[in-house]
């Protein structure tokens, strides 16, 4: 049995999971707190719902799209800095043979997000900016997310 985030995914968003999943919700993404919305339930929750499948990634390009157009749109500048994040973990999370460049794309967009944290959660910035110097090391070196090798085969 799940526990703890997955348990309460599974039983209070799998619907609006899969709606995000087949379409019926892409009209969230004209607004700038609907485009978030819809990156959550494109980049996040799926793996939960769907963890330890292939199924989990599934919807990795439609949210990374969906990031870039936001951020293209102007959308990602009207939200919050810690809102804006969800928008670096969709484009983080998406494998393809830009994967390198889009994180490096990413790195000045990262520290204006550190940049404008309140001061209560300012310290954050630097673990912010370590994470994604952690996994843009790792997209470097790889090519892609290794820890996915065994649930993509």
């Amino acid at each position: 049995m799940l526990g703890g985030m997955d348990a309460i995914i599974i039983s209070e968003y799998a619907d609006v999971t899969m709606a995000a999943a087949t379409g019926k919700l892409d009209h969230l993404a004209e607004t700038a707190r609907g485009r978030l919305a819809l990156l959550i339930a494109l980049g996040q929750f799926p793996r939960s719902l769907w963890r330890d499948t292939p199924a989990a990634f599934a919807q990795d390009i439609k949210s990374t799209r969906l990031a870039l157009e936001g951020i293209r749109n102007g959308h990602f500048d009207e939200l919050e800095p810690w809102e804006q994040a969800a928008y670096v973990v969709a484009i983080s999370h998406c494998e393809g043979p830009d994967h390198l460049e889009r994180m490096e794309q990413l790195v000045p967009i990262v520290d204006a997000i550190g940049a404008r944290l309140p001061e209560p959660i300012a310290q954050m910035a630097a673990r912010f900016r370590m994470q994604h110097g952690r996994v843009q090391g790792i997209i470097a070196r790889f090519g892609r997310h290794p820890h996915r090798n065994a649930v993509l085969g």
